[in-house]
């Protein structure tokens, strides 16, 4: 049960989270564990809000990570844009790659990832099960 890396490398005009979704699709239980890159379009949502803000231009991605499952990812990224602003947030659909985005990602043999309904949160939470 030993964990699988491997590196991915996203093109020009790449939605960010739909082709990481679509590389690891299959796997039972994923994780991206770092990125860097840039965007033309940015789609974060910010803590407590209900929809994602969008931005156009010129941004760096600094850090992204999160779980993949089944049932879709749960990334969080931070990036700069020209000025050195950074934002960060809960990754939406959306996020244009401008010229690459290079990621390192993790496949867990022997473990399988959903997302389901916890009560505590009021969200869909991973729950994490041995195979």
């Amino acid at each position: 049960m030993t964990m699988q890396a491997f590196p991915l490398r996203l093109l020009p005009g790449d939605d960010l989270r739909g082709a990481i979704e679509t590389a690891l699709a299959g796997q039972d239980a994923a994780f991206v564990l770092q990125g860097i890159g840039s965007l033309s379009v940015v789609r974060l949502r910010f803590a407590g809000r209900p929809q994602a803000d969008e931005f156009r231009g010129d941004y760096e991605i600094l850090t992204i990570a999160g779980s993949v499952s089944a049932d879709g990812a749960h990334l969080h990224m931070s990036v700069s844009d020209a000025d050195g602003l950074v934002l960060g947030g809960h990754v939406a659909p959306g996020c244009i790659v401008r010229t690459t985005a290079e990621l390192l990602a993790a496949t867990l043999p022997g473990h399988a990832f959903t997302r389901e309904h916890d009560p505590a949160t009021g969200y869909p939470e991973l729950a994490i099960r041995a195979r």
